[in-house]
């Protein structure tokens, strides 16, 4: 007798998915991801890195919900967002997603425990403030609750918008260039954390420029003129950088 087994979704599908954008001086639309696809399984850490142009931001944009491709599907946790209203795909995405950005995006007027909490409760989710002070101590900056953010450094700032995107447990975290605005110190501790999440259920997606960042990750994916060139694991900066440059002589996107 065979049992019947539920397989559960990846946290990410990407299934032939191509975007462009309108040329500046009007002549047509310049192609910058050409049929992209890619899995991403439940607790795993996937760096996306590739020359400026590459369509490695984009890709980002599109598979957090920010950008809608042309076509192709993009499923997160089993659901197509590309199928989905505007209204749906921005639901789900505040359920299921969770974005770190370059810059920090925290609202100087609110202490960082506020800055926590503002997202969860702009969407309805009941957390209290020991929800956000556990975030926090989870990021080792419990002492910093009732800062303002100008007070804080920019890898604690950082470290805050981890912490902002831990507390809603989503599916998925994508960073994009989260270390671009740092030290080499407040990156290897923001890099620390980032490296933390997946223990706590979530997968990351991280797109960088820079390769030492990309080998924390287990999976390394190369862009280069829109597509998916090749695929490493993590742990060698060296072979990932060579990877990089081996795709510098396509067309930038």
């Amino acid at each position: 007798m065979h049992e019947n087994r539920t397989v559960a979704p990846q946290a990410l599908e990407v299934r032939g998915v191509t975007k462009s954008f309108p040329q500046p001086d009007g002549s047509g639309r310049a192609t910058v991801l050409a049929d992209v696809s890619l899995a991403v399984s439940r607790s795993a850490f996937v760096a996306i890195v590739g020359p400026s142009g590459s369509g490695k931001s984009t890709l980002l944009h599109c598979t957090a919900g920010l950008e809608v491709p042309d076509s192709g599907q993009i499923l997160i946790a089993g659901t197509d967002i590309t199928r989905l209203s505007r209204a749906h795909r921005a639901e789900h995405r505040r359920e299921h997603v969770g974005v770190i950005f370059q810059e920090y995006n925290l609202i100087g007027s609110l202490t960082v425990r506020d800055n926590i909490l503002l997202p969860s409760r702009l969407r309805g989710q009941r957390l209290s403030s020991s929800d956000a002070d556990e975030a926090l101590a989870h990021i080792g900056l419990a002492h910093r609750a009732g800062h303002r953010p100008h007070q804080l450094s920019g890898g604690e700032q950082q470290r805050v918008a981890i912490a902002r995107v831990l507390v809603s447990k989503p599916s998925v975290v994508f960073a994009d260039e989260p270390t671009g605005a740092l030290d080499v110190s407040a990156s290897s501790t923001v890099l620390r954390w980032l490296r933390a999440i997946p223990a706590d259920g979530s997968s990351v997606v991280m797109v960088t420029h820079d390769p030492q960042a990309a080998a924390i990750a287990d999976q390394v994916l190369v862009m280069g003129s829109g597509q998916i060139k090749t695929s490493l694991p993590g742990g060698d900066s060296e072979r990932i950088a060579e990877a990089i440059l081996a795709t510098q002589q396509g067309p930038a996107c």
